[in-house]
């Protein structure tokens, strides 16, 4: 899990949820109780199924480091040929609007000659 969030892209994103999540719940009163409850509800229900699963974990541990292994090299090419990946989400839209930028004035160029 780890893994997959750990490109910068993936992490940037994470972060960018995060903080508007914060951000709505402190501003709205109504929001904000009905996000503790939510919260709290999946915080007992994680605890509960982390204790049942635990003994299921540790049987299957094995293939879960095989699979763990092979989505490794899954995302390590993944990362080559998505270079994005690695960039943060405020780099990818700077990236994308120069992009456009250079393409319109490419386009208006053509334009007038």
């Amino acid at each position: 899990v780890s893994e997959v969030t750990n490109p910068s892209l993936l992490s940037s994103a994470c972060e960018v949820v995060s903080t508007a999540y914060a951000s709505t719940k402190e501003s709205h009163p109504c929001i904000r109780s009905v996000c503790g409850a939510a919260e709290e509800g999946v915080k007992s229900v994680s605890e509960a199924t982390a204790s049942c699963v635990q003994p299921l974990l540790a049987t299957l541990e094995p293939h879960v480091a095989a699979g763990s292994e092979y989505a490794s090299k899954g995302l390590d090419k993944l990362g080559e040929k998505l270079p994005h990946l690695q960039k943060s989400v405020e780099q990818v839209i700077s990236d994308t609007k120069e992009q456009i930028s250079s393409r319109v004035a490419e386009a208006k160029d053509a334009m007038s000659s």
